[in-house]
C-alpha cells in the first residue's frame, strides 16, 4: 500500500492504542500464570498478535475478541502455571523482535529442544548476544546456518540455577527475557551489564515482575540486576497504558502544521522512557500541555501555537545545536528525526548505534529517505544529525532557506519509518506531497494508523 501525504490542519481529540511493550510484557507473564488473567486495551498490532499466537505453545490458552484486531478490547488468557512446558512447536515470532528476545529465555528453562524463526526482517536480526547469554545460563543454543548470527535459533534447556550472566546490554529486550525467564529457575539471577541502554525498558519489566509478586532489584546505574526464583506468578487483571511511542506520530504532526489536537489518555505512569520527547520538543519552543488531572496532552503547532507562529528553533542553544541522548528510548528516533527537518539549527540525535539493529538500520534509512525530501543529514556510527530550517522566519513570514519538497519514499517495512515518513508530508507546502511505499507495516505497532489520523483531519489517502 502506497499513501499520499499533503499539507493539512489537524483539529480535535485523538487516542492511541495501548502500549506494545506493556501488552507483550502482559501476555507473556500471563501465560506463566497461575490462573487467569485478563488484559483490558491490549494493542492489537501485529507484533502483539505473534505474542497470542507464541504462548499457546508453552500451555496458555488465549481468548481474544471476535475481532482481534479491535481497539479497546479485553484478552483473557488462562495461565499455563505449573502445566507449562516446552514450546510443542517452531515458535514464529513474525516481526516481533520483543517476542523473539522475551520468550527465548523462558524457553530455555524448559528440558529440550525449542526453535525460533521468523519473518525475513527478524531473520537478519542479531541474535549471537541471546546465544551468548543462554550459554551463560548452561543452555546450548545455536543459529541454524553456522556463524549467521541471525534466526532460526536453536535452544537446548534447561538452564543452570544460581547463575550470573555478563553481557553488554545495549539490547534491552534479552535482558527483559532473562529477567522473566529468572522466575522459573531456582536461586537468584544475577546479570551483569557492561553497557546498559534502553533502561526504561529494564525498569518496567522490574515493575511488571514486582506486579506478580516476583523480588527484583535494579542498580541505580542499571548495571546490576538480580531477580529471586523461582515464583508463582499471581494472574491478574490489568488496563494497558496507552503507548507513548505511538503518541510521538500525532504530536509531531500537530507541530509541524497549523494544529491544534489533544491526545487523550496519556500515560503518566512513568514506565515508559519514550515520553521524554516532551520536553526534548519543549526544548525547541513547542507549545505542548500535559494535563495531569484527565491524562491528556494538548499540542499546538503554527498560527494555532499561543505566539502564532509556532517556529521550533534551536538558536538560542549553544551554536544553535540541541544535542538529544536516545539511548533511553531510541525508537523515538525516527520521529524526532522526522520533526527536526522543521527546526532552526542543528539537532544531534545520539547514542543510538542500537538503532543499526531494529526492523531496519534506522540511521541509514533515515538519511536515504529525509534526503530524498531535501532535508539535510548527517550520519555518524551511533548518531544521525539533522540541518534544519524552520518553515518560517521570527515574525512569522516564510523562510527563504526552507527547502524541503515532496518525493516518494520507501519504509523499508519499518513501521515507525512509515509513519514519521507519512506526518512529515502534512508539514509540506502547498502542491507538495509525499508518497509512503510499503506503509501497511503501521499496523505493526499502530493499528489504523491513518484511519486515526483522518479523523482529526490528516488526509491521507491511497495511491491508486
Amino acid at each position: 500500500m502506497k499513501i499520499i501525504a499533503k499539507n493539512t490542519i489537524l483539529h480535535g481529540h485523538i487516542q492511541v492504542p495501548g502500549s506494545k511493550s506493556h501488552t507483550i510484557r502482559a501476555l507473556l507473564l500471563a501465560s506463566l500464570a497461575e490462573g487467569t488473567s485478563f488484559i483490558r486495551n491490549p494493542l492489537p498490532s501485529a507484533d502483539c498478535l505473534s505474542t497470542s499466537r507464541a504462548v499457546p505453545l508453552i500451555g496458555a490458552k488465549i481468548t481474544l475478541d471476535e475481532n482481534s484486531r479491535k481497539t479497546g478490547q479485553t484478552w483473557t488468557v488462562e495461565g499455563a502455571g505449573g502445566k507449562i512446558h516446552l514450546p510443542d512447536n517452531v515458535v514464529d515470532v513474525g516481526n516481533s523482535g520483543s517476542l523473539l528476545y522475551f520468550m527465548s529465555p523462558i524457553a530455555a528453562t524448559f528440558d529440550g529442544w525449542s526453535i525460533f524463526t521468523g519473518d525475513e526482517s527478524i531473520r537478519k536480526r542479531p541474535v549471537d548476544h541471546v546465544t551468548d547469554a543462554l550459554r551463560q545460563l548452561g543452555a546450548q543454543a545455536f543459529t541454524a546456518k553456522e556463524k549467521s548470527g541471525t534466526c532460526p535459533l536453536l535452544i537446548k534447556g534447561p538452564v543452570k540455577s544460581g547463575c550470573t550472566v555478563k553481557t553488554g546490554g545495549e539490547l534491552s529486550q534479552y535482558i527483559s527475557g532473562m529477567m522473566m525467564a529468572a522466575t522459573r529457575m531456582n536461586g537468584t539471577l544475577k546479570i551483569e551489564l557492561s553497557n546498559p541502554k534502553e533502561t526504561p525498558y529494564l525498569f518496567m519489566t522490574k515493575k511488571w515482575l514486582e506486579s506478580c509478586g516476583v523480588n527484583a532489584r535494579i542498580s541505580d546505574d542499571y548495571k546490576h540486576i538480580e531477580v529471586d526464583g523461582p515464583v508463582k506468578i499471581r494472574s491478574f487483571d490489568t488496563v494497558i497504558p496507552s503507548d507513548w511511542e505511538a503518541v510521538a506520530f500525532p504530536l509531531i504532526a500537530a507541530l509541524i502544521t497549523d494544529s491544534e489536537i489533544t491526545v487523550d489518555n496519556v500515560d503518566l505512569g512513568g514506565t515508559q522512557g519514550d515520553s521524554a520527547i516532551v520536553d526534548v520538543l519543549k526544548s525547541l519552543g513547542a507549545d505542548i500541555d500535559l494535563n495531569t488531572e484527565n491524562s491528556s496532552l494538548t499540542v499546538r503547532g503554527g498560527k494555532k501555537a499561543k505566539d502564532g507562529i509556532g517556529r521550533l528553533s534551536a538558536e538560542h542553544l549553544d551554536n544553535g545545536e540541541l544535542h538529544v541522548n536516545l539511548s533511553g528510548f531510541p525508537d523515538a528516533v525516527c520521529a524526532l528525526a522526522a520533526v527536526s527537518c522543521f527546526v532552526e539549527g542543528t539537532v544531534f540525535i545520539e547514542d543510538i548505534s542500537v538503532c543499526r539493529k531494529k526492523e531496519t538500520d534506522r540511521i541509514a534509512v533515515l538519511k536515504s529517505e529525509l534526503e530524498k525530501l531535501g532535508a539535510s543529514v548527517e550520519e555518524g556510527s551511533d548518531f544521525i544529525a539533522i540541518h534544519g530550517h524552520s518553515p518560517v522566519l521570527r515574525d512569522g513570514s516564510a523562510n527563504p532557506d526552507f527547502s524541503l519538497h515532496g518525493a516518494e519514499v520507501n519504509s523499508y517495512l519499518d513501521h515507525r519509518v512509515a509513519m514519521s515518513l507519512a506526518c512529515l508530508g502534512l508539514g509540506l507546502g502547498a502542491g507538495q506531497e509525499v508518497k509512503v511505499a510499503d506503509a501497511e507495516c503501521c499496523s505493526v505497532s499502530f493499528p489504523e494508523f491513518f484511519e486515526a489520523m483522518n479523523k482529526i483531519g490528516a488526509g491521507f489517502t491511497k495511491a491508486t
